[in-house]
């Protein structure tokens, strides 16, 4: 057996080897072509968001906006977290506006914790609050002026019902 024929009968195997692979590869292309067309796509998705999002930084000066903010406040321990400090004052703004039904005790309660939450919030988000300071209406108005900076702040509260109207006749 010379060379030649050593060679032939290699690849003679060869193929008979990869035969199974080319028939899994003829009817699973499709599969294989969409998979990597799909892949194509999310990938210039992700990269088209990337550049939409820098070019926004850019616009806005986002790095300037964010250089005096003291990034590891957020991290102390005993600090809860501000998306769980929004979900207390949701709650808690639901059981206030809702109260017409409660004792004045349980009222209170209710107002003096949303207060506190209020409070913990500003000092998360860095907002002059003097809700400890104040009492009565002018408390109620430092709670609307502290209401409306978290707000703007990108933290959404419970507003005011529909129904619920305040009774001034």
């Amino acid at each position: 057996m010379d060379v030649g024929q050593g060679l032939l009968l290699a690849l003679a195997i060869l193929a008979v080897c990869c035969l199974p692979a080319l028939f899994a590869l003829l009817f699973c292309a499709d599969e294989i072509i969409d998979r990597v067309a799909c892949g194509w796509a999310e990938w210039r998705e992700q990269r088209r968001e990337r550049r939409t999002i820098a070019r926004l930084d850019r616009a806005i000066e986002a790095e300037a906006l964010t250089r005096d903010i003291d990034l590891t406040e957020f991290d102390r321990d005993g600090r809860r977290p501000l998306d769980q400090l929004a979900t207390d004052l949701r709650r808690l703004g639901g059981h206030r506006l809702a109260a017409a039904d409660r004792s004045v005790v349980w009222h209170g309660a209710v107002i003096e914790a949303y207060d506190e939450r209020l409070r913990a919030a500003c000092r998360a988000l860095d907002i002059v609050e003097h809700l400890a300071e104040l009492d009565g209406v002018d408390r109620e108005i430092e709670r609307v002026r502290v209401e409306g900076l978290l707000h703007a702040a990108g933290l959404t509260l419970p507003a005011a019902r529909a129904a619920h109207h305040q009774r001034h006749r």
